[in-house]
C-alpha cells in the first residue's frame, strides 16, 4: 500500500513540503526509492528544521522515522557497540555502556543542551555531515563503521569514507543510515572540545585512541573536527606520537604535525589561524587525559 502525504505549508514558518511518516524500515525505503533526492529524513530534527526555517533547505517531502520499531537501541555484541539510528544523544548519556568509550562519552557530555541531546540522534549528527559534528571524532578513533540500508540491500562503510565534504556523504538518496558500529578497544581514549559557549557548534575538536606502555605511546590514532571541510583523522600526527613519551619535553611542539593535516576555514567563530594553532593544543590535551585515564586517573 502506498503510504498517503500530508501537505503542509505556513509561509512565516516553513516552505510547503509533502509529509510521510512510515511505520516500518521497508516502507520508508521504498519511500526514499521513490521520492529520491527531494526527499529528507526527519529523525531528531535538530538540524533539518533549522535549515528549513532559514530557507537553507527546501526539501519537496519529509519522511519521518520516528516511529519506525526497532531503529532505537545501544548493545553491546562481540566487542562491538551497536547503536541503531533513532538512538538520541541522551540515550547514550544514560546506558553505562557507553562509558566503555570514553572519548564518544565525552562528546555525548558537550553536545548541546538537554532538549538538543533528547531530540537529537547520533545518525543524525553524522547525515548532516557538519566539519564540527561532535560525535565524528571519536568515532573515527575507534575505527566506526555505519550501515547503510536501500531497498537494494545494505552496504557498510567505514565512517572514514562516509564524508566527502561539508554537509556531504557517500549516501545515496534511496539509502538510509541505520547503525553505527563501534569496535570495542582495549587502550585509552578522550574528546576535547573548544566552543564558545557550551551550547555552540565547536571552533575545534580533537579525540585520541592510545595504547601506552609506561609512559610511551605504543599505538595512537587521532581525529579532529571543525578544522577541515569534513571530520579526519590525522595520520601524520598518529606517527609523531607513536613511540613518544608522554612526558617527553617539547612534545607539544612536535604536535605541529597536526598543522599540516588541517585545512581550516575564518567564520563567526574563529579565525583559520586560530583553529591552525589551537588544533594541536587540543591534540595533545586530550593524549595527557586519555594517559591520566589509563592510570586509572578520572580525567
Amino acid at each position: 500500500m502506498r503510504p498517503s502525504a500530508i501537505n503542509y505549508m505556513n509561509t512565516h514558518i516553513l516552505p510547503s513540503f509533502e509529509y510521510y511518516e512510515p511505520k516500518s524500515l521497508g516502507e520508508a525505503l521504498e519511500l526514499l526509492d521513490r521520492l529520491g533526492g527531494d526527499a529528507k529524513v526527519l529523525a531528531g530534527g535538530t538540524d533539518l528544521l533549522v535549515k528549513m526555517k532559514t530557507g537553507a533547505l527546501r526539501p519537496k517531502y519529509i519522511v519521518n522515522i520516528k516511529r519506525i520499531p526497532g531503529l532505537r537501541y545501544i548493545r553491546l555484541e562481540e566487542g562491538v557497540l551497536r547503536i541503531g539510528a533513532l538512538t538520541t544523544w541522551h540515550d547514550l548519556e544514560e546506558d553505562p555502556v557507553v562509558e566503555r568509550f570514553p572519548a564518544l562519552a565525552d562528546a555525548v557530555k558537550q553536545m548541546g543542551g538537554l532538549q538538543i541531546r533528547v531530540m537529537g540522534t547520533i545518525a543524525g549528527n553524522l547525515c548532516n555531515a557538519s566539519p564540527a559534528a561532535d560525535a565524528a571524532p571519536p568515532l573515527l578513533v575507534y575505527d566506526a563503521e555505519v550501515v547503510l540500508a536501500s531497498v537494494k540491500g545494505v552496504r557498510t562503510v567505514k565512517l572514514e569514507d562516509f564524508f566527502v565534504g561539508p554537509g556531504k556523504t557517500v549516501m545515496q538518496p534511496n539509502e538510509l543510515l541505520v547503525e553505527v558500529r563501534v569496535p570495542a578497544k582495549g587502550g585509552s581514549s578522550a574528546f576535547v572540545k573548544l566552543s564558545r559557549t557550551s551550547m555552540d557548534l565547536a571552533i575545534a575538536s580533537a579525540a585520541v585512541y592510545a595504547e601506552f606502555e609506561g609512559e610511551v605511546v605504543k599505538e595512537a590514532r587521532v581525529a579532529l573536527g571543525s578544522v577541515a571541510p569534513t571530520p579526519i583523522r590525522a595520520r601524520k600526527t598518529e606517527a609523531v606520537l607513536k613511540g613518544r613519551r608522554v612526558s617527553e619535553e617539547g612534545l607539544i611542539e612536535l604536535l605541529r604535525a597536526v598543522s599540516e593535516e588541517v585545512n581550516p576555514i575564518t567564520d563567526v567563530r574563529a579565525s583559520a589561524w586560530y583553529r591552525r594553532e589551537v588544533s594541536r593544543v587540543l591534540v595533545y590535551d586530550a593524549l595527557l587525559k586519555a594517559f591520566e585515564r589509563s592510570r586509572g586517573g578520572r580525567a
